[in-house]
C-alpha cells in the first residue's frame, strides 16, 4: 500500500467516525470543463442580484488558488433528511432549514477532522468550507465519486437521494482520488416538469434568478415580481420540489444528528400561526437556524406574498 492509498484510509475512517455519511477525494486543479459552463451562467444572468457570485472566478475554478499547496479536496457528505415533516395545512420551510444552521455544525465537525488528520498524520496544512466560500462543491463531490450533478443542480447518489450537507477540506496532503460515477437521471424529466417558476427548464441548469430558494432567500428586495403571482406553492423560505419528486429520493432515510432535529412548535405550526408570528416567537423558533437569515423582515414578507397571492391547501 503506498503512502497516498494509506493517508486515504485514515483520511477516510475520520470521516466516518465524525459521523460523516460518505467521503470521496479528489485530485486539486483547475476545474477546466466548468470554467466555461460558470462563465456562461454568470453572463446569462442566472445568478440573479447574487452578485457575490461573479467574485473570486478563478478561485472558484481552482482550489489551489484558495489553499496554496493544496493537493487534494475531501468532499463529505450529510444527510438531513428528517423523520417528521411540517402540518400540511402551513407556508413551508425547506428541510435542511428544519435544525440548528448546517454551516456551524458541520464546520465544528470539520475543525475535528483537520484537528484528528494532524493527529494521526502529522502537519498538514489546509482549510473548511461548507457553503461559504467560492468553492463548487457539487462538482468536486460529483469528481470524487459521491453522486452526480442532476437536471435540477442537486448532486444525486444512487440508492440515497439528495437530501445531503456537502463539506470539503481542502488540504495539502497527497490522497488516493476517487473516480466519478454515471449520471444516472436517464430520461426522467420530474424535476424540470414539477418547478413551477421555470428554474429548470434547461437541464442541467438552474435559472438562479426564477428558483424559488433564491426568491424566500437571497433576494432582499421589498416585493416580488408579479410573474411570481400563484407559483410559489407556499414556500417562505427555500424549495424542496425538485427534491420531493425525484424518484431516486425514495431511497433517503432519517438522519440521526440532534442538532438538526426540529425545535418542538415549528412542525405544528399553522398558516395562522405564520401570518400571527411575532418577533419574540421568530426569535425562539429560529436562533441558531438557517432561517434567521432571511430576518424576521424578509420571512414576514415572504408570508405575506403567499397570503395574498396563494391557494392555501
Amino acid at each position: 500500500m503506498s503512502l497516498a492509498e494509506k493517508h486515504t484510509k485514515i483520511v477516510k475512517e475520520i470521516a466516518y467516525e465524525l459521523g460523516f455519511s460518505f467521503c470521496g477525494i479528489s485530485k486539486a486543479g483547475f476545474l477546466e470543463e466548468e470554467a466555461p459552463r460558470l462563465e456562461k451562467w454568470l453572463n446569462n444572468g442566472r445568478h440573479g442580484k447574487m452578485a457575490y457570485m461573479e467574485n473570486h472566478f478563478d478561485k472558484r475554478l481552482d482550489p489551489t488558488k484558495l489553499v496554496e499547496g493544496s493537493k487534494s479536496v475531501v468532499s463529505l457528505l450529510l444527510n438531513y433528511f428528517p423523520s417528521h415533516n411540517q402540518n400540511a395545512e402551513s407556508y413551508k420551510i425547506s428541510k435542511y432549514a428544519y435544525g440548528q444552521d448546517y454551516h456551524d455544525v458541520i464546520k465544528n465537525k470539520l475543525r475535528l477532522f483537520l484537528q484528528e488528520i494532524r493527529n494521526r498524520i502529522g502537519e498538514v496544512d489546509g482549510r473548511v468550507f461548507v457553503d461559504s466560500a467560492p468553492v463548487m462543491d457539487k462538482v468536486w463531490a460529483q469528481k470524487s465519486g459521491l453522486g452526480w450533478v442532476g437536471k435540477n443542480g442537486n448532486l444525486i447518489r444512487p440508492q440515497n437521494g439528495s437530501f445531503f450537507f456537502i463539506a470539503e477540506l481542502i488540504i495539502d496532503l497527497e490522497l488516493q482520488p476517487d473516480g466519478p460515477i454515471k449520471d444516472y437521471c436517464g430520461t426522467c424529466s420530474k424535476c424540470m416538469d414539477s418547478c413551477p417558476t421555470g428554474a429548470l427548464d434547461i437541464p442541467y441548469v438552474v435559472d438562479g434568478s426564477k428558483c424559488i430558494s433564491y426568491l424566500t432567500i437571497e433576494l432582499k428586495d421589498e416585493l416580488f415580481s408579479a410573474e411570481f403571482n400563484g407559483k410559489m406553492q407556499n414556500w417562505m423560505f427555500g424549495c424542496d420540489i425538485c427534491q420531493d419528486v425525484c424518484p431516486w429520493n425514495r431511497f433517503s432515510k432519517p438522519h440521526s444528528i440532534v442538532e438538526f432535529e426540529p425545535k418542538a412548535d415549528l412542525l405544528d405550526m399553522k398558516y395562522k400561526d405564520w401570518e400571527e408570528m411575532t418577533q419574540e416567537l421568530f426569535s425562539k423558533l429560529f436562533t441558531g437556524s438557517a432561517v434567521k437569515r432571511t430576518k424576521f423582515s424578509g420571512l414576514k414578507r415572504n408570508i405575506e406574498f403567499l397570503k395574498n397571492h396563494e391557494t392555501k391547501k
